[in-house]
């Protein structure tokens, strides 16, 4: 199963802010980071605002934090917010397959136990836990724009 973009960028959000929580991050500092454009990523912000994920402040040294602790945050969760219902074929859409064998194939079953399986890994992950290595994390992502154009 492929995550889209929406989804990358959405748990690349959290990690940016989970390696400093202490301090409040501007969707600017993150598209720096990441180097994906401002558009994209105010969309991902507002999304993991409406779901509770992060905290918004605006105005004057406004910005970005968790809302909740990294460890109360679960990947799995995060994920089927930003992907929506897992559809990893055609004949999981009732409206819109057109598959000639669909009732018979046993190929729908086997996928829909792979995406169980896949959502079981991530729902026994924390947003902690994937971020064990805040200094690593920190060096990357939160250094100095100037510094990192001149690294690269």
């Amino acid at each position: 199963m492929k995550l889209n973009a929406f989804t990358d960028y959405s748990l690349r959000v959290l990690m940016y802010l989970a390696a400093k929580p202490e301090q409040r991050a501007t969707i600017a500092q993150i598209c720096a980071a990441f180097d994906v454009k401002a558009n994209h990523m105010t969309k991902v912000v507002h999304h993991l605002g409406k779901c509770g994920w992060v905290a918004t402040v605006r105005g004057k040294g406004g910005g970005l934090t968790l809302a909740m602790p990294a460890e109360a945050i679960n990947v799995g969760q995060v994920v089927r917010d930003a992907e929506g219902v897992a559809l990893p074929a055609e004949c999981f859409d009732p409206g819109a397959s057109t598959c000639a064998i669909q009732g018979c194939c046993r190929l729908q079953a086997a996928l829909a136990e792979a995406v169980q399986a896949f959502y079981a890994v991530l729902d026994g992950l924390t947003l902690a836990d994937i971020c064990q290595n805040p200094r690593q994390l920190i060096a990357i992502l939160h250094r100095p724009r100037a510094a990192a154009a001149q690294a690269a």
